[in-house]
């Protein structure tokens, strides 16, 4: 009998249990896989993206020996002790010559490659890092900023049990980010008594199962949430007592204005819909049992994307669709990722930023630039920028341009072929690692899963590099170690008491995560889960009462001890938290815990959309989404082209009237131009787009070793970032237009 082992897929946020048998060349090779039923959430639920992990595992460009750039460009295999020294030493130079604050770290946990992130406090810390930044700052910091201010934390949405449920840029279908995604949207559209609402420009695979398509035109969303809310209040569909008791004292009068100003016909107009459907989809939502909704990429990257987070997030409130079963809710969680909060600017643009991250739209300008508080080294973990950010080519000589850029990655990506240093990781089946996006509610889980092999020949988990480079800056050294090992040597409750104390020691407070891994003994398996030790003992502190309900009762001490040895005993994950939906509305983090509706920098903005529409550049009549989710992409995890069996090409989808127009059909190439660059891309003529919308795939374009040695590398399909400028982003929070490209189309004779 096959032996099959519990692990996770990687490629999107939700993380799905999954079950892999292991063989092939030394059973390194990932034969099958199959959803894992004894996930706590995805039950044995699994799309078809995973199926072919095993090229992520065994791509061609995998990096098996640090490397160090020469002066002519190339790049040198070095011993493991030499580069870790070298990086240490040219990062301290920096930071005792420019000071820490010039150090920028990029990353911190991509899709399911999560833990290093956390061991990179460490390092920061060590160094004495100030900025830094990840993907979720050209997506969500928005939201982040909008939650944080009205309710002081972000909400999800319970989409098993509403009447009424929206999306709203999204299209779960690819996308997912709820869990079994396909499943719940078969069971909301299957359903009589329940309504399925998707806004989307295109007719995208969710949108097909909806109820109610609002295909707006590209960019339009912000008039009509606005035309929404204006219908709600005019025909009085608010849920005045709701409002009555949580939103903050002589708030509502002002927004409530604002909206009554919105004109309804013109913003439908506005948006290429009817208003009989508009008024239609607000009665829906107004007369809801309970309201669910999500939104997303297609909305946060788009523009006027954090009016829309607003708009959204008063449509909840002025509803009342939070707190009770069917809506939203504030889940008890082992990391607080939706954190908004936004103190402090970037030192050279001045660009707001929330949640700790610098907007990713505006690091090129942070570096090239002679200002002294100029970004002079990176630090670059399990992602990609070169090619992820916008405006490429401007990153690309950002990077080029630092002093040192250390790239710590399991492949060569096109970030890596620019640094000075290239530290190669082992991959996510390669180590420990766990699951951060858990939003599940009123049971949440924490899945750490063990590794499936040992690392491959040459290199080290992140958690073992950032020990090594934290302990060659001599910010810790043996003896700082050697309480803790004594500690774990009288057991976890020993332990847990010295790690307490560790947390307020202003010098080693920060270096937590090393110590943790340095000092807890845990199986080799395990072993880069020593981190999650620290989190279980604070969320013990701050959610007793979930974790009780869970199970993990008794003293902080105690119920972080037993929470921690679940976690480590349960190979498919373990429900740590049981909530209540009574707990909800006591969750609201503002200092008077009311809801605050009145943002008047929002409200002011609301106001612009009154203006007259602006006249398109004849010069570029399309609207390009620069990165569409399809069934065979998934950011860049996977480079390894040939695991797309689905438009391996990446082509650009184009509605069959602008294609007649311009004298193509399927399979044509085109040219592409934006105002940044022109490519040449083949073309897929589709009824599911709008006249003068196009769009092209995310994950493609990528340099990936040609087979069977042969020189040089194959690329296949458009990098989107060589399409989009950097100065195409929110003003707010600076998040990229990427849904939202000016663009033309010229046929190729």
């Amino acid at each position: 009998m096959a032996e099959w082992r519990a692990t996770a897929c990687i490629l999107c946020e939700c993380n799905c249990g999954l079950e892999v048998e292991l063989g092939g060349e030394a059973g390194r090779h990932l034969v099958k896989l199959r959803g894992d039923k004894r996930h706590p959430s995805s039950q044995g639920y699994a799309c078809e993206k995973p199926h072919r992990l095993d090229l992520y595992q065994h791509g061609r460009d995998r990096v098996t020996s640090p490397l160090r750039r020469r002066a002519d460009g190339t790049f040198e295999a070095i011993d493991w002790d030499t580069a870790i020294r070298e990086v240490a030493a040219r990062l301290a130079t920096v930071r005792d010559t420019h000071g820490g604050d010039s150090i920028f770290y990029y990353g911190g946990g991509g899709q399911g490659n999560h833990l290093p992130g956390a061991y990179a406090t460490a390092t920061r810390r060590a160094l004495g890092i100030r900025y830094r930044s990840s993907a979720l700052a050209q997506e969500k910091t928005g939201e982040f900023w909008i939650s944080d201010r009205m309710m002081g934390s972000a909400t999800r949405a319970d989409f098993d049990h509403c009447d009424v449920a929206m999306f709203l840029g999204k299209n779960p279908w690819h996308s997912h980010s709820i869990p079994r995604a396909r499943t719940t949207l078969k069971q909301i559209s299957q359903d009589p008594a329940r309504t399925l609402i998707v806004v989307d420009p295109r007719r995208t695979e969710t949108a097909e199962l909806a109820d109610i398509h609002l295909a707006v035109k590209p960019g339009t969303d912000a008039w009509l949430v606005a035309a929404l809310l204006a219908i709600l209040i005019e025909e009085d569909l608010i849920a005045h007592d709701f409002v009555a008791s949580h939103v903050a004292a002589g708030e509502i009068a002002p927004v409530l204005a604002a909206l009554r100003a919105i004109s309804i016909a013109d913003a439908c107009a506005r948006t290429g819909l009817e208003e009989a459907l508009v008024r239609r989809t607000a009665r829906v939502i107004g007369g809801a049992r309970a309201f669910a909704s999500f939104e997303d990429l297609g909305v946060q990257m788009n523009r006027n994307s954090t009016l829309v987070s607003y708009l959204h997030r008063l449509l909840i409130v002025l509803t009342g669709s939070i707190g009770k079963p069917g809506t939203h809710f504030i889940p008890t969680t082992l990391v607080d990722i939706g954190n908004g909060e936004s103190k402090h600017t970037s030192p050279v643009v001045g660009a707001r930023i929330v949640g700790g991250l610098v907007p990713c739209n505006v690091i090129a300008e942070e570096i090239l630039t002679d200002h002294p508080k100029r970004y002079r080294a990176m630090i670059v973990e399990a992602t990609n920028p070169a090619h992820s950010l916008a405006d490429s080519k401007a990153m690309r000589e950002a990077m080029t341009s630092l002093d040192t850029l250390v790239v710590i990655d399991i492949a060569m990506t096109e970030t890596a072929r620019l640094a000075h240093y290239v530290l190669p990781a082992s991959t996510q089946f390669e180590k420990a690692e766990a699951t951060f996006f858990n939003f599940d509610f009123p049971h949440n889980y924490f899945h750490l899963r063990r590794r499936l092999l040992a690392p491959t020949a040459g290199t080290l988990p992140e958690a073992e590099i950032h020990a090594r480079i934290v302990e060659a800056l001599g910010a810790i050294t043996d003896a700082d170690y050697a309480p803790f090992r004594a500690a774990a040597k009288l057991g976890r409750r020993a332990y847990a008491m010295k790690l307490m104390a560790l947390i307020a020691d202003p010098r080693l407070g920060g270096l937590a995560p090393v110590i943790l891994y340095r000092t807890l003994e845990l199986p080799d398996d395990l072993r880069e889960g020593a981190v999650v030790f620290g989190l279980a003992l604070r969320a013990a502190m701050a959610a007793a009462a979930p974790l009780a309900r869970a199970g993990f009762g008794g003293s902080p001490l105690e119920a972080a001890c037993t929470l921690f040895d679940a976690i480590l005993g349960h190979e498919s994950g373990v429900v740590f938290a049981v909530d209540e939906w009574s707990d909800v509305m006591k969750r609201i983090k503002t200092k008077d815990r009311k809801i605050h509706v009145e943002l008047p920098d929002l409200l002011a903005e609301l106001a612009t959309l009154a203006q007259p529409a602006s006249v398109a550049d004849p010069e570029f009549l399309f609207v390009l989404t620069a990165g569409e989710r399809r069934s065979f992409t998934a950011n860049t995890i996977i480079r390894d082209p040939s695991w797309r069996r689905k438009d391996p090409a990446g082509a650009l989808r184009i509605n069959p009237d602008d294609a007649a127009a311009l004298g193509v059909a399927s399979g044509q190439s085109v040219r592409l131009t934006t105002r940044r660059d022109s490519v040449i891309v083949p073309i897929d003529v589709s009824t599911t787009m709008q006249r003068g919308h196009i769009a092209l795939p995310n994950g493609l374009g990528l340099g990936y070793p040609a087979a069977d040695g042969a020189a040089g590398d194959v690329m296949t399909g458009v990098a989107p970032n060589e399409l989009t400028s950097a100065g195409d982003r929110d003003p707010f929070v600076g998040t990229p237009w990427h849904k939202h490209v000016p663009a033309r189309i010229e046929r190729i004779d």
